[in-house]
């Protein structure tokens, strides 16, 4: 087993690794991918890689597609930049953390609560 800093530095290392690569492969589908993060496991041997997609749902999928259909690529890739004694298996998971995060910013904003800086703020009793 491996120890948590070695997991933490793997992970950050995987996360670089896999942003370079998928930022550099020509699959018009895998353009508008982000690697938004990445789980190792204790022993090493398998990864999550969380991603992003800017675009549609079917480009989302289309895009989740190709890269599961690239991922022997994206391994021997890994392979080449970090030195491990095993490749670890990844596996693709589509992240919608940040349209969840949009949505709930357009509603807070769709209810017109005031900004700091404007009227109201500052107006508590005793002040």
């Amino acid at each position: 087993m491996a120890t948590i800093h070695r997991i933490n530095r793997l992970r950050e290392l995987l996360l670089r690794e896999l942003s370079d690569i998928l930022a550099r492969m020509k699959d018009p589908r895998i353009q508008m991918v982000t690697v938004v993060a990445t789980e190792v496991s204790k022993d090493l041997r398998y990864a999550k890689m969380f991603v992003s997609v800017i675009g549609s749902a079917d480009e989302q999928k289309e895009a989740v597609v190709a890269l599961e259909k690239a991922m022997g690529f994206i391994r021997r890739e890994v392979g080449k930049r970090i030195q491990l004694r095993y490749v670890p298996e990844i596996r693709v998971i589509y992240d919608n953390t940040m349209e969840k995060a949009a949505h709930i910013t357009a509603l807070i904003d769709s209810l017109g609560i005031e900004k700091d800086g404007e009227e109201g703020a500052g107006n508590f009793e005793g002040e």
